[in-house]
């Protein structure tokens, strides 16, 4: 059987249909095979389209891995991305083609190559402050990325979810934006009120006439097309390398950087792990852990600073401030009670005697026995 019909039936109908996979997810694996099968053609010295199932092998696959870190200076994360690739593929084919089954189960035995983990690379407030302040408002797509980079770092959202947001996915009566996440999985999470007013005005006042194709995307570019996860990957790494030095940016992923920020800003404001989870939108809390090995001591002293920088630059709904102060009145009237209560059940103090101190107490107690002994020999 042909490679190329196996390939066919995987792109087709399984990864769509039968699986369900996302569009991303179809395009990653398109890639990898886009450079599996000129490896293993030039490897055999055969044509591409000669390749059969016999042909993917357990030792044409490791071949091909080994020949991405050497010859494309790949590193061991996306060997394993690769590996994924032809591994699904392999279950195509034990699911589609029993009779193959023996060549499917050889390719999944392949195990995973165990790789270092990074350091996670987050922004401090003072960071994100810097970072905020480069962008010129001035300029026509200032507001837009202003508006981006406050985006991604409220809601810990990735790039990718970044560019395919609606406008209808923006609720600002709310104060919530819906994100459509990794395995087509929707997820609503709660914005802070100087966010919902930046996109407010973003889209009434400072977004660019959409072509027809993209007129429901919330964020286009200069052409009046949808902004692509390449497009803010540009935009974040722009503005960290205007506003940060380079020994600082080897350490950082530009736009997971903002993601890595909002998690560990929600730890460090008390957040549970189970909320961080669902505003990142992972899996699993396997990964959400991840964060809470950081020391956040740091973070917690230069939080007030930033929270009062943007309080003062933006400009919040007078709405918004009736609700801050509506609240904070409601919060002193539950204090007073609680005051009061404190008061009746306290002990009155005796004003009269004041109380001893522990020295005094000692001395006391030193003295007594030496008294009762003068008493003893007198009495002898």
């Amino acid at each position: 059987m042909k490679l190329s019909t196996c390939l066919y039936q995987f792109f087709g109908a399984y990864l769509p249909h039968i699986k369900g996979a996302s569009h991303n997810t179809i395009k990653a694996y398109r890639d990898a095979f886009t450079l599996f099968i000129p490896f293993a053609a030039n490897r055999l010295k055969i044509k591409p389209g000669s390749l059969t199932l016999d042909h993917l092998t357990p030792d044409m696959v490791l071949a091909f891995l080994i020949d991405l870190e050497k010859t494309r200076k790949n590193t061991a994360v996306t060997r394993n991305h690769r590996m994924a690739a032809i591994k699904s593929l392999a279950k195509m084919i034990r699911f589609m083609h029993p009779e193959k089954k023996e060549v499917a189960a050889k390719i999944l035995a392949i195990p995973q190559k165990r790789n270092r983990r990074r350091l996670i690379g987050f922004l401090y407030p003072d960071e994100i402050f810097k970072v905020i302040n480069t962008v010129d408002l001035n300029q026509n797509e200032g507001f837009r990325d202003y508006c981006i980079l406050l985006l991604l770092y409220d809601s810990g959202a990735r790039a990718s979810e970044i560019a395919t947001l609606n406008l209808d996915y923006f609720n600002f009566e709310k104060k919530t934006l819906a994100i459509l996440g990794k395995g087509n999985r929707y997820r609503q999470v709660e914005l802070m009120p100087e966010t919902s007013i930046l996109i407010k005005n973003y889209i009434d006042k400072y977004r660019n006439k959409p072509k027809p194709a993209y007129r429901h995307r919330l964020f286009v570019n200069q052409r009046g097309k949808e902004l692509t996860r390449h497009g803010i990957y540009r935009i974040c790494k722009k503005y960290l390398t205007i506003a940060l030095s380079q020994k600082r940016l080897n350490d950082l992923n530009p736009v997971h950087s903002f993601r890595h920020s909002c998690a560990v800003n929600m730890l460090a404001r008390g957040g549970s792990a189970a909320d961080v989870k669902n505003r990142l939108g992972h899996d699993n809390l396997q990964s959400t852990m991840t964060y809470l090995h950081l020391d956040l001591t740091r973070r917690r002293h230069i939080q007030k600073r930033f929270v009062n920088y943007m309080q003062s630059v933006i400009t919040l709904d007078p709405k918004v401030e009736e609700l801050k102060v509506a609240e904070k009145h409601a919060s002193a009237d539950e204090k007073v009670p609680e005051k009061v209560t404190e008061a009746k059940t306290a002990p009155k103090k005796k004003t009269a005697e004041p109380e001893a101190s522990p020295v005094k107490e000692e001395k006391v107690a030193e003295t007594e026995p030496s008294q009762a002994e003068e008493k003893k020999e007198a009495g002898e």
